[in-house]
Parts: structure tokens; sequence; C-alpha cells
């Protein structure tokens, strides 16, 4: 059980922070990096459920909690010896992506062009999640070319961006408001 007396440490002072193993490393530490743009996306799924209706709502909140396993996942180096097991994503927590990205998706008519973020606000910040959670995933597998990283991790985040592209068109009535790219309109 987690509990925090103290907000702050003095510990981050001098540009320094310490992963679940108790290792200190810099602060923009390519697994800092990746678990810090892990809670920016979390975060903007936290703005995503104030205006998405019940049914994202109770999705999105079990993603949230999922990120936080996501983000001590990435904070525990698979290369230590730690007197706990650590928590890391697990296969069933990829399956329910898919299972929820099949079932929204099978409401959907087909696309016929790529999608522009927009439409109503809910589909607006779930294309923000959807583009953080992106942002993560290229840390997540950059940090992977460099270090051990969980293959559930990378799974998990790969299926949560597709999951909230089809969220973003789900809570645009289902597809009907999605505003289409247009390719050379401009022009």
């Amino acid at each position: 059980m987690v509990q925090l007396t103290r907000i702050y440490t003095r510990g981050g002072d001098k540009g320094k922070t310490s992963l679940s193993s108790g290792k200190r490393v810099a602060k923009h530490d390519p697994r800092v990096a990746a678990y810090g743009t892990v809670d920016e996306a979390n975060a903007t799924l936290g703005l995503a459920r104030l205006h998405c209706g019940p049914e994202a709502d109770a999705v999105l909140a079990r993603i949230q909690n999922d990120l936080f396993d996501l983000g001590a996942d990435l904070a525990t180096p698979d290369d230590v010896e730690l007197e706990y097991e650590p928590l890391r994503i697990v296969e069933s927590q990829v399956v329910w992506l898919e299972q929820q990205i099949d079932r929204l998706n099978a409401e959907l008519e087909p696309l016929t062009s790529f999608v522009l973020p927009g439409g109503s606000p809910a589909s607006a910040y779930l294309h923000l999640g959807r583009t953080v959670t992106r942002r993560a995933e290229r840390e997540i597998t950059a940090l992977a070319e460099r270090e051990a990283v969980g293959s559930e991790a990378v799974r998990y985040v790969n299926r949560l961006s597709d999951l909230l592209f089809v969220m973003a068109r789900h809570e645009n009535e289902q597809g009907r408001m999605d505003v289409l790219w247009v390719p050379g309109a401009n022009r």
C-alpha cells in the first residue's frame, strides 16, 4: 500500500530522482521520461473523462488505473534484485484493451479518410490522449533499445493508442461527427 505523508522531500533538488528500486538517476533519464509521459497521458484522459458519457468514462477510469501500473512497471528496471515482486503489465490487461477496441469498432462505419482531431470535446481530448500515448510509446520503445522493458508494457501502450482512436470516433456519435481529412483541400 502506498502511503504519502510528505509531498516534497528535497531529494530531487539537484536533478536526480529515485526509481522504485532505489537507484538514483537523472530526471531526464529515458526511463523517467517514459513513465513521465505515461503520467501525462493519464492526465489527458482525466480531461477526456470530463466530457465523455458514462460508458466511456468507466473504460477510461480503468485505463487510468492501468496507466499507474504501467508507470510502476517502467519505474522498476528488470535487472535489479528486489525484495518484492514488482508490478508489471500483464497480458490480460492488453487483451481487455483489444476487447474494448473490437466492441466499439463494431459500432462504427469504416473510414474513407483519415480523421482530424475534433468533432466533440470528448473526441478532441481522446485524440490528445492518443497522441500523448503515441509519444509515450516512442519513448518506451527507445528505452527498450537500451534496457530491458517488459513486452506487455510495449503491447499495452500500442493497443491503448488504438483504443483511444476508436473511442474518439465513438464519442463523435459513432463517427457521424468525425472531421475527415480532405487531401489537398486548401491548395
